[in-house]
């Protein structure tokens, strides 16, 4: 019996074939738009008609054939965006999470949790040290360390792909630790210093290994006393004027991961000239070579 028709369906749109040359029915057609993955069986099941010219019909489909299974693979790659912390960021938590996002488009194949890969400073992560949690097409992930990283600059770099092997452009971010504050020293004045100048300079050094440069500032009586140029050296000074009484100066160096310390000095200025009141020999007069007592009452 003679064929009379030949169609498919393919995502619920039937279309007709032809009959070739090679004795095979064919139709070029546009494939479904979205990907397979979300169907049952992570295919389209496609179905055949054949229509004798006696009007009885022969039916194929994904069950009977294999072939009839079409798989269809989006082409749009997941996105990496990472929330924290920035590139740059200075931080002072030697186990500082990471957070970032992997996400899909809306009806693609998903963010493939298995391709998802952390490096640090080039060394993938532990499963253990990463987490996840489910939001609108992807997931959100934090990679806290489970040892304390060691001081200084430190890389993390993200790596996903989706269910049907697209591959998100890798993100990465660069911070550095620092948790220990910087050094002060402070060399003039000194702890307790009594003098009758107002004028006073406050000099020191300071350093910071790793959060260099590291910012003064200078408080009298705390009132800041304004902008204080640190040099390469770390090496400072500041001109103060000085309150009648006792002063105290605080100084406090800040790295740039906002660490910081602090040194105190208690300076006095007393500008009060010392009168003498009365003064008194005796005896007076005195023998040669014979001792006398010499009393003096002063103020101030």
């Amino acid at each position: 019996m003679a064929i009379n028709q030949v169609r498919a369906k393919v995502n619920g749109q039937w279309y007709t074939l032809t009959l070739q040359a090679n004795g095979k029915y064919e139709a070029s057609i546009t494939a479904p738009g979205a990907t397979s993955f979300n169907q049952p069986g992570g295919y389209y099941n496609v179905t055949v008609e054949a229509i004798n010219t006696a009007g009885t019909t022969g039916t194929a489909d994904a069950s009977t054939l294999d072939g009839l299974k079409l798989y269809v693979k989006e082409t749009v790659a997941p996105v990496i965006t990472i929330l924290s912390p920035s590139g740059g960021a200075y931080v002072t938590n030697n186990k500082q999470p990471v957070v970032f996002t992997v996400t899909d488009e809306a009806g693609g194949s998903g963010v493939d949790l298995n391709s998802v890969v952390v490096k640090l400073d080039g060394a993938p992560v532990s499963a253990g040290e990463l987490t996840h949690s489910v939001i609108t097409n992807g997931y959100s992930f934090t990679y806290t360390p489970s040892a304390a990283l060691g001081e200084g600059a430190r890389t993390v770099t993200v790596d996903a792909s989706d269910h049907d092997g697209n591959a998100a452009a890798q993100k990465s971010t660069s911070f550095t630790v620092d948790t220990v504050p910087p050094t002060l020293n402070i060399t003039a004045p000194t702890e307790g210093l009594i003098t009758s100048s107002s004028a006073l300079v406050v000099s020191g050094q300071t350093n910071d290994a790793t959060s260099s440069p590291v910012t003064v500032t200078v408080k009298l009586n705390n009132a800041d006393q304004g902008a204080v140029t640190v040099g390469g050296d770390g090496a400072f000074t500041k001109a103060i004027t000085l309150a009648e009484g006792v002063n105290v100066i605080v100084v406090t160096a800040t790295d740039a991961a906002g660490k910081s310390t602090s040194v105190t000095r208690n300076v006095t200025l007393d500008t009060s000239v010392p009168q003498i009141v009365s003064a008194t020999i005796t005896p007076n007069p005195v023998d040669a070579g014979q001792t006398m007592l010499i009393s003096v009452e002063v103020s101030g």
